[in-house]
This record gives structure tokens, sequence and C-alpha cells, in this order.
């Protein structure tokens, strides 16, 4: 959901992008070569024909643009319709300049109104590198027209482009930090909200009293050390590893809590929870981009696991290193029906079910990571007890 809000945030930027750089482009052209007497271009000569000429080539360059946008746009690469537009129009204007005024006597005059239009718009979407790409461009322009045709006028463009880029990264700076801004307060509701539901799951079994919380800070850990992920994508990642286990509250209290051996009656109802909690998150914006880690969790390297029976790289790879998490949380946490192991113990466990239960690389970066999850172990208990929660301490030795 998340990224398809994005995309369309995309495509409504890029139209409006488009447009814009049509309508001034062409507008201004047309005022400027047709309306104007006394403009430079209308003097007479080969040179001025061989210009004239390519000012047609430009055109149909520029316009040739729209079809190739549109394909783009049905191909879902929205996001390199800007680009090209503007490479377009940098590509021919820097010939035109180029063939016009390099060997003439005429002072340099050249430009286009565009230029102020796409240099301010161009913080609507909100990228620093587009914004560089235009700010940059248009002032390399000026400079390479000014290198070949050796006219200090240019120094005038050129400082204009400048102040607007100054303003432009004013403007850009101004939308990330407020971005930046309701996306904190966004993700610290999220995080209440996600964190109140889990109280409601540990209502239901206080045994899982802060298993979430210590499962997404041992995953965190596990896929930060991967150094596969953005900061963004690890952040999504964390909601959905507190959610891993929200479809137990579909769960009786009498299974959940059973403390006894399960029926196989009972067993296929607790395997039920990984498919109904990845349905009670499938429309959260910011959690459902991660579904996988929800509904995955459960499954095994060798494809004994569920809800699907997935084997190896089948199964998502946060997914993978959720199970991992999930199960040295589970094995070094008191249950209804049996006691914590030792955390030796579990991490033995962990590496006996290397390339069985769990991704036998995943197993190796877990053996590295080993010590700091120990620490997190540790830190996570002994919140548990502030808070009041029933001390283990024999979890901890």
């Amino acid at each position: 959901m998340k990224k398809s809000s994005l995309l369309q945030e995309e495509k409504n930027s890029t139209v409006l992008f488009s447009w814009l750089f049509y309508i001034v482009f062409f507008v201004y052209e047309i005022f400027y070569y047709n309306l104007f007497p006394a403009f430079p271009w209308n003097n007479v000569g080969a040179n001025s024909r061989v210009v004239y000429d390519f000012m047609y080539a430009k055109y149909i360059i520029i316009i040739a643009l729209i079809p190739f946008s549109i394909y783009l746009f049905k191909k879902g690469k929205v996001e390199l319709v800007k680009y090209i537009v503007f490479f377009g129009y940098f590509s021919t204007n820097l010939i035109s300049d180029i063939l016009y005024y390099k060997d003439s006597a005429l002072p340099y005059t050249s430009g286009n109104m565009v230029e102020l239009v796409i240099i301010l718009f161009s913080p609507i979407f909100v990228n620093k590198k587009f914004t560089y790409y235009i700010t940059g461009g248009l002032i390399l322009k000026y400079i390479l027209v000014g290198l070949f045709i050796q006219d200090p006028l240019v120094l005038f463009p050129i400082s204009i482009m400048a102040v607007l880029s100054f303003i432009s990264f004013l403007l850009l700076h101004r939308f990330l930090n407020y971005i930046k801004a309701l996306k904190y307060s966004y993700d610290e509701q999220l995080e209440g909200v996600v964190k109140g539901v889990i109280a409601i799951l540990e209502l239901k079994d206080p045994y899982t009293r802060g298993h979430s919380e210590r499962v997404a800070a041992y995953a965190m850990n596990m896929a930060e050390a991967t150094g596969k992920f953005k900061p963004s994508e690890l952040n999504n990642f964390y909601y959905a590893c507190l959610l891993h286990d929200i479809g137990k509250v579909n769960i009786p209290d009498a299974i959940l809590t059973k403390s006894g051996r399960l029926t196989d009656d009972e067993y296929d109802i607790i395997k039920t929870h990984p498919v109904v909690g990845a349905e009670a998150i499938r429309d959260v914006d910011g959690i459902a981009d991660n579904i996988e880690v929800i509904y995955h969790h459960h499954e095994r390297w060798d494809g004994k696991g569920y809800p699907d029976g997935l084997t190896g790289e089948d199964i998502p790879f946060l997914a993978r290193i959720t199970a991992v998490a999930d199960a040295f949380d589970a094995m070094t946490s008191s249950r209804s029906y049996r006691p914590a192991l030792q955390i030796e113990e579990a991490h033995q466990r962990i590496i006996d079910g290397q390339g069985s239960q769990f991704d036998p690389q995943l197993i190796e970066i877990f053996k590295q990571i080993y010590p700091e999850w120990i620490k997190i172990s540790k830190i996570y208990h002994k919140g548990m007890d502030m808070r009041g929660g029933q001390k283990r301490e024999d979890s901890q030795t």
C-alpha cells in the first residue's frame, strides 16, 4: 500500500512537471522567436540558417520525448521521465547556443523561462538527487556555453541559476524537515498502537510478556548485521516483528495457556496464527509491506514448517531472520508448559538447527552476533522485572 501510494504521488508530480515544462517551453519559444521584432536570431546568414534548421530538430526531439515518457509510464519507470525530459532540454539547448554564438559577434541573449520553472519546481519531488541534477545541469550548461563562445555575459545567467538553486535547496530542506517531523510523529503513534495491541495479547498469555519486543530487538540486530537493508526498511521490519504473533489473539485462552502437551487438533489451531495475523495487518500502512514476516516466521529451512511448508530461499529473507530470533527468545523464556532454557543451551540448539530449521548463512551471522544477543536478553529481561513482570533468573545464566 505504502509503495503504491508513493508511486502514485511520483506519477502525479511527474505529470504536473511535464505539463509545466512543455507549456512554458513552447509558449516562451513562440513569444521569443516570433513576437519580438528586435530578437537577434532574426539575423540572416549562413550560420543563422544552420541554427534555424537545428531549432526545428530541437523541437522534434523535445516533442518525441512525449510518447517515450508515456511508454516509461506504462512500464512503471516513472522516476526516469523527469530526468530524460530535462536531459533532452539540456542537450538540445546546449548545442543550439553553441552553434549560434560560437562564431557570432552578437552578445549572448539565450535561455528559456522554463529553466526558472523547473529549477523552482524540482523540490516538489522531495528528491535531493533530482534537485542536484537540475541545478547542477543548468549551471553546467551555461558554463559550457561560456567556455565555447568566450562571452563573459554568461556569468549573468550563471549567477541567476546559482541564486535560484539556493532558493530551491532552501525549499527542499524545508520539505524534508517537514516530512521528517511527520514521519517521526507517525512512527511514534504507530509504535504506540502496536505496543497497545501487544499488551492485549500479553493479557491473554502473561508468559509472553516482553516476547515481541525481544524478538524485534534480536531480529533488528541480525538484519543490521547482514548489511542488506536501509534504515527505513529496518524501521518497517521492526513493527512487523513486534506484531509477528498478533494472530494469537484468535487462539482460545485454554489452548494458549495450556500447561500440558497440546493435542494434534489444538496444535492445528495454534498453527493458524500466522495466517490470522497476516490478514489482520494486510491493510496497515507501514507494516503491510513486511506481511511475509508475520505470515512465514514459522517456516523451516527444510520445509517442515507452517503455514505453507516453504523450503530454503523460497522463504522470505526477513521471515528467516525472524524465525531465528523467535526461536531463541522462545527457548530462553518461561512458558506455561516449561521453564526457560539456559541461554547457552538455547545457543547450541540454534546452531544445531543450521541447515534444518534455520538458514545456514544466518546461523553463521548468529554465531558472530551472539554476544550482542546476550546483552539484549539481559537488558530486556531486566526491563521486564522493573515493570513488574515475573522474574526469571534462570533464563539469564
